[in-house]
């Protein structure tokens, strides 16, 4: 079921807020959960069950390492002597309190590398093997479930942060199942973690101004992904679709600049959406971008793009593999494996994990001098080598395979093959386009958010006499305005014109 389709939209989603704000405050968390299997069970109830077991294993995992954790304190005779025959209750917790993280923290990983990287790894093994001139394994086919990658960084954040004390472990079991399964993230983030909305599964209050932000920051998640992003989206598939003879230097350009603005609107999209909607049920989300494309080095896009992400590989993986405390050298191969496990999430294949290879071996280069190096370059220089270096690695991310990511390359650096066939360029650039390509360009950057505000500072400075009048017309523009992208919104989804979010594949 997707945010955007006529049953989401206009019956799972009234009803849901219907049956929540109807039942009592102890029942919301009830409401919230049925509806979330719902969700699921709707694109994907063949693992419902497995998903539910998981999370019921989890929840026993939980609970066994926060009462390791809680053990007694070490005696003071036990502390002087510091024998290992009087270790106290509390090492002894500590100690299994570890190896029950490191099961669990095994156990996800393990569902996730058979289903999602299974097929992958003995592909490679046979190309191997194949090399060797020695016969190839079957190639197992498994159904990846909808939405895997993420709930399992759900999973392995709640372990850790009750290890770690930074959140308590949850003693009603639909706490943590309501943690996991929350629709609005459930299959394509943002990736919360536990502690961030720890306080708010147990206690929350919803209120008019809460139901009335999360609804308008739905609307613009819904008019990025159906009037930009499948706008050009349209575009990007049918260039990145040419073969060799038919891409031409200007094709190139124009299927990457769509697909640049493609992945943006597609996927900070649905990140407005779910934010919007866990907003309409008093939860508050982090944001998970911040104009990455106005950027000036990597490390700054970083910051900037899939925020929750970048977040939880520093906080899971990057600091407790040393982070920056164990000398350049070790940094700088912290960084190499974080990005290559990042491209490796993304998607079972190499070009994922070169793509990943390729941001980790910019920042590592950034860190070693070439950021303090840019730091002298004009604002606009800085830019045009971070767009520029974020563009060429899409062609990797989108490209299905090397030789057609080379083709491409190839083709935007001018040599394209001359073989008869090119398109034009004229053929792909109607009306629509340019206008979603314009609307793209500006939308990405924070033109709009600094207008606002400065509109804000013009209302609130204004005189007393004029100022209520403000106040309305604000109000009636921007309902009108919220009105005109629903409307339209729901008009290309009546007329068929979408396509499921990228981000769902991971």
């Amino acid at each position: 079921m997707l945010f955007c389709e006529p049953i989401f939209l206009f019956c799972f989603l009234p009803l849901t807020l219907g049956a929540y704000y109807l039942a009592p405050r102890r029942a919301r968390n009830v409401v919230l959960s049925l509806a979330s299997l719902v969700f699921y069970a709707a694109g994907e109830w063949r693992f419902l069950g497995w998903l539910v077991a998981s999370i019921a294993v989890n929840y026993w995992i939980g609970r066994g390492i926060a009462d390791a954790r809680g053990g007694g304190e070490a005696s003071a005779s036990t502390m002087a002597t510091g024998s290992k025959r009087g270790r106290s209750p509390r090492f002894r917790g500590t100690a299994w309190a570890k190896r029950l993280l490191i099961i669990g923290i095994a156990s996800d990983l393990s569902l996730l590398v058979v289903f999602k990287y299974a097929g992958f790894i003995v592909s490679s093994v046979n190309g191997a093997l194949t090399t060797a001139g020695v016969g190839s394994l079957p190639v197992p086919k498994l159904l990846l479930p909808l939405g895997i990658s993420f709930f399992t960084f759900h999973k392995i954040s709640y372990k850790v942060d009750v290890y770690r004390g930074t959140a308590e472990a949850r003693k009603a079991p639909l706490d943590l199942a309501l943690y996991i399964l929350l629709f609005p993230q459930l299959i394509a983030g943002p990736i919360v973690r536990y502690y961030e909305i720890a306080g708010e599964l147990v206690h929350r209050v919803q209120t008019r101004s809460d139901l009335a932000a999360g609804i308008r920051r739905f609307v613009v998640g819904i008019g990025k992904k159906m009037i930009i992003a499948n706008t050009v989206a349209y575009s990007a598939d049918r260039v990145f679709a040419l073969r060799g003879g038919e891409l031409t230097t200007g094709l190139a350009w124009l299927g990457l600049v769509c697909y640049t603005l493609q992945i943006y609107f597609d996927f900070s999209g649905y990140s407005d959406m779910a934010i919007g909607l866990a907003r309409m049920f008093g939860f508050h989300f982090p944001e998970n971008f911040n104009y990455p494309y106005i950027s000036t080095s990597m490390t700054d896009f970083w910051r900037r793009w899939h925020i929750s992400l970048s977040r939880w590989f520093r906080d899971y993986v990057y600091i407790p593999l040393g982070g920056n405390r164990r000398g350049p050298v070790r940094v700088y191969a912290n960084l190499v494996t974080v990005f290559f496990l990042c491209g490796l999430w993304h998607g079972a294949s190499w070009t994922f994990v070169v793509w990943g290879m390729f941001h980790g071996s910019l920042l590592v280069a950034e860190r070693v001098g070439l950021l303090k190096r840019l730091e002298r370059w004009p604002r606009a220089v800085r830019h045009v080598y971070a767009l520029l270096m974020v563009m060429v690695g899409w062609v990797l991310f989108r490209a299905g395979t090397f030789p057609q990511a080379m083709a491409f390359l190839k083709a935007m650096a001018g040599f394209a093959p001359d073989a008869g066939m090119a398109e034009d360029v004229a053929l792909y650039l109607g009306p629509e386009l340019i206008i979603c390509l314009i609307a793209g360009a500006i939308g990405a950057t924070p033109l709009g958010s600094v207008l606002l505000s400065a509109w804000s500072r013009f209302r609130a400075q204004a005189r007393e006499s004029v100022r209520p009048a403000l106040e309305t017309g604000t109000v009636a523009v921007g309902l009108a305005a919220g009105s005109a992208v629903f409307v339209y919104s729901a008009m290309l989804m009546a007329a068929g014109t979408y396509n499921p979010f990228i981000y769902f594949r991971f």
